[in-house]
């Protein structure tokens, strides 16, 4: 996907909004609340040990699906490849995590 003329063509790039990605994190997200779900039921029940462990991979796999849902949101990775023939010009874009520097090339052919 991408605009393309005599002179420049800018190719768009697609990022973590990819459909893979949504799949990944909302399969995380039940995985974990499972997890979650069934320590905090045996640690009731008086399991202890197995009901801490159980809470850990829960509480584990809620922080890294929220990590999975906010690049999801930034669309980290998404940009722009451009290049200008007359110019001579090749610029790479790249949108990086918010308050860090955007991944950004720019040369002559």
């Amino acid at each position: 996907m991408g605009w393309r003329s005599e002179r420049i063509w800018i190719e768009l790039i697609t990022g973590s909004r990819k459909t893979s990605n949504f799949c990944w994190a909302v399969i995380l997200f039940l995985g974990s609340l499972g997890f979650l779900l069934v320590g905090t039921s045996s640690y009731l029940g008086r399991n202890l040990l197995s009901g801490i462990v159980m809470s850990f991979y829960g509480i584990a796999g809620l922080f890294i699906s929220s990590y999975l849902w906010c690049t999801i949101s930034w669309n980290v990775g998404s940009g722009y490849d451009r290049f200008d023939r007359k110019e001579g010009i090749v610029c790479i874009f790249r949108w990086g995590f918010p308050g860090k520097i955007v991944v950004s090339f720019s040369d002559s052919l």
